[in-house]
């Protein structure tokens, strides 16, 4: 079926209609895919689980206000002490917030204990799209605020946050996809050496891309699918390093099919019938992977499920279909200065990769067992990773507005100032509970208001005399909600910035016990099915969790003493695991599959050294352009994505020059045909070569 469908797609006119069929295509959904950014939902209340406290009481908390309020604090600072205008300054202002479209009761102002600080609490009511609409607002009360001499006025609380959140993800579409397409052309540039042909694999990427942002666009419309800036951003990254990567491994077998072929159709023909199966089970494992996400309690984690493999399915489509209609189109120029003629010796025969074999050959036990105690000794620096979370100083590459204001704040008033814990309970039950509230360690008393009643729920708040993202802020939570389970009917809820903090970290923390080994049973079930083999799949599966393992302990040893960064997310470690297993076993498939089309044809020995010879090159590229697109993650102000791009891009680098071509590669020569057991290559008997054939030669053999 594949040989019909490779001829099919290379056909000398059918190609033309395959390329017309993308074209009108992107023509139709270009429009669509512009709306990515409308349908995002950023709000912390979006990616919790349903089943959170937190969200519940937000559910509840609808019935007081709407859940399109957000609130506003704005501090005022002067050191040495206010001047006697400041609070005259600040009540003005107050006025004017309190005049603003969509304000509701303004709180304050409040002057500070010591004399040198005002507090005002600005409810804002912004609409259902409060987050894109955040920085505007922040704007306008900035301007207000912000105009006495020696008295700083900074905008911070939820709103302060929200705006200094939105403005680091807006334009990320934008960034991210100028920053994966030059890495990628870079990257192309050097791996082709040749002015037209880069174009091709960065053209498609572009038409992947936009087809699937089209998809999402409409799965968020119409079948409740969860978009937010973090799953768009990795979206983009995806397609480019992923969709490059494919292309890649299609355009090294078509090129060495030219030269043993003639006609660049029937090259194109063999190239897509000996590759294409290689690269749909590479992209099916990494959208199957990417599906078990779905699993995962975060409603943000769940959506970049669908969303990341919808990307893969894309570009697996469009790399299969619109790059080998091109490439015959355009014929074997487009390979100048470096044009493959029928004839031509293969490069790789003489190159690195068979040197590398060849050396490896050798003595390939004492090559797995030193390389894996070296990636067992990186490993170590996983003791030095805090993924517990990070705060929202913790969280931005610098130091924004709403930062320094949580600061100010944090100077000058209670901890939890502006950040107030939440507490519903049945009607009936306010007295107790709130008299319960009051006592709680960790919660001024003085600050708990009088219950509001509606729809059976009683509602007021409280403040925490600590800071609200600290771990002694979860601790509070944690205690409180424990201590109402034994007041009036044991139903209070308890929410707030700090319980969502807390239960968005139980949750990731949930879904890394589940989802981790569903990867990982999915990726075995799938290397069994392609390899036809229990070792192998067994073994290379090791391989992959120990580069990961390695690549986690570098990054936190890289994260704590060279960037300086306060911890890790708490999706950080699943994220990392999801795309590094996910997208190395591609590189296993990549060569694995050559391995054993070679064992079938020259033994397991020499198939191993054809394999290396064949792929090692091309999965060195794979992984450069792969690991260059991750690292573009870190032109975001985020502190969570610059470390998955980096963590991703190190791991990457591992696999492909180190465990894809080095330790495989010895396990290959040294477990030998017991690497293909039950299957029946398991039992064929290795050919001795008492000549110590090369990879090279062997993949010049190839060709008789």
């Amino acid at each position: 079926m594949t040989q019909s469908i490779a001829g099919w797609i290379s056909h000398r006119w059918t190609k033309y209609a395959v390329i017309a069929f993308w074209l009108v295509l992107v023509a139709l959904l270009g429009p669509l895919a512009g709306q990515l950014t409308d349908v995002q939902e950023n709000e912390a209340e979006n990616w919790l689980p349903s089943s959170a406290e937190s969200t519940k009481v937000l559910d509840a908390a609808s019935a007081f206000s709407s859940p399109n309020v957000i609130p506003a604090v704005v501090v005022y600072e002067r050191d040495g002490g206010l001047a006697p205008g400041d609070m005259e300054k600040a009540a003005a202002d107050a006025e004017e917030f309190g005049a603003l479209e969509g304000a509701g009761e303004v709180v304050g102002p409040i002057p500070s204990e010591d004399g040198e600080a005002i507090e005002t609490i600005v409810p804002l009511d912004l609409g259902p799209d409060g987050w894109n609409e955040a920085p505007d607002a922040v704007d306008d009360m900035t301007a207000t605020a912000d105009s006495t001499d020696g008295l700083d006025a900074y905008v911070t609380g939820p709103l302060g946050q929200a705006a200094d959140s939105a403005a680091a993800f807006e334009g990320i579409d934008s960034t991210l996809l100028l920053a994966a397409a030059g890495v990628v052309t870079v990257l192309l540039l050097l791996t082709y050496r040749s002015p037209f042909l880069w174009l091709l694999p960065v053209i498609s990427a572009g038409v992947a891309l936009t087809g699937a942002q089209a998809v999402i666009v409409l799965l968020a419309k119409h079948a409740n699918l969860t978009v937010d800036g973090q799953s768009a951003g990795i979206l983009t990254v995806l397609v480019f390093g992923a969709g490059t990567d494919y292309a890649l491994l299609l355009v090294a077998r078509y090129r060495e099919e030219l030269r043993r072929h003639e006609d660049r159709h029937d090259a194109m023909a063999l190239a897509l019938h000996r590759a294409g199966p290689a690269i749909i089970a590479s992209g099916a494992t990494v959208a199957i992977g990417m599906l078990c996400l779905l699993l995962a309690q975060m409603t943000s984690t769940r959506g970049l499920g669908p969303v990341a493999a919808i990307g893969i399915v894309v570009g697996l489509m469009v790399m299969l279909t619109l790059l080998p209609a091109l490439l015959v189109v355009l014929g074997r120029w487009v390979f100048w200065p470096r044009i493959p003629h029928f004839g031509d010796e293969d490069p790789a025969v003489h190159g690195f990769w068979s040197r590398i074999g060849t050396r490896i050959s050798h003595r390939p036990r004492r090559v797995w067992v030193v390389t894996s105690l070296i990636l067992l000794a990186l490993t170590a620096g996983i003791t030095q990773l805090n993924a517990n979370g990070l705060t929202v100083e913790e969280s931005f590459r610098g130091t924004p507005a709403s930062v320094e204001g949580e600061q100010v704040l944090s100077d000058h008033f209670p901890g939890g100032a502006g950040n107030p814990v939440v507490v519903v309970t049945p009607d009936g039950t306010q007295d107790d509970v709130a008299a319960a509230v009051a006592q709680a360690d960790g919660i001024d008393p003085a600050s708990v208001t009088d219950p509001q009643v509606a729809d059976g729920w009683a509602y007021f708040e409280a403040t925490l005399d600590v800071e609200p993202d600290s771990d002694a802020a979860y601790d509070v939570v944690d205690d409180l909600r424990a201590d109402l389970d034994d007041v009036g009917d044991g139903e209070a809820l308890v929410g707030g910035g700090t319980a969502i903090n807390l239960d968005i970290q139980r949750a990731s923390a949930a879904d890394n016990r589940v989802i981790i080994p569903a990867v990982l049973l999915v990726v075995l079930l799938i290397l069994m099915v392609l390899l036809r083999a229990v070792t192998a799949p067994l073994i290379l599966l090791g391989t992959v969790v120990l580069s990961f393992a390695a690549a986690l302990g570098v990054s936190a040893l890289i994260f704590t003493y060279v960037f300086d960064f306060a911890g890790a997310d708490s999706a950080f470690p699943l994220f990392v695991f999801v795309f590094l297993v996910a997208l190395g076993i591609d590189y296993n498939i990549f060569l694995m599959t050559r391995v054993r089309e070679e064992s079938l044809r020259f033994g397991t020995r020499r198939g191993a050294l054809i394999g290396l010879t064949a792929t090692g090159g091309v999965i060195t590229s794979a992984g450069l352009v792969l690991a260059g697109t991750f690292l573009a993650l870190g032109t975001l102000p985020l502190v969570a994505f610059a470390e998955i791009g980096f963590a991703v891009a190190l791991g990457v680098l591992l696999d492909t020059l180190v465990v894809r071509s080095v330790l495989v590669t010895a396990l290959n020569l040294d477990v030998g045909r017991h690497m293909w057991w039950p299957s029946a290559l398991g039992r064929v008997e290795d050919v001795e070569d008492p000549g110590e054939t090369t990879g090279g030669e062997a993949l010049a053999d190839t060709r008789a």
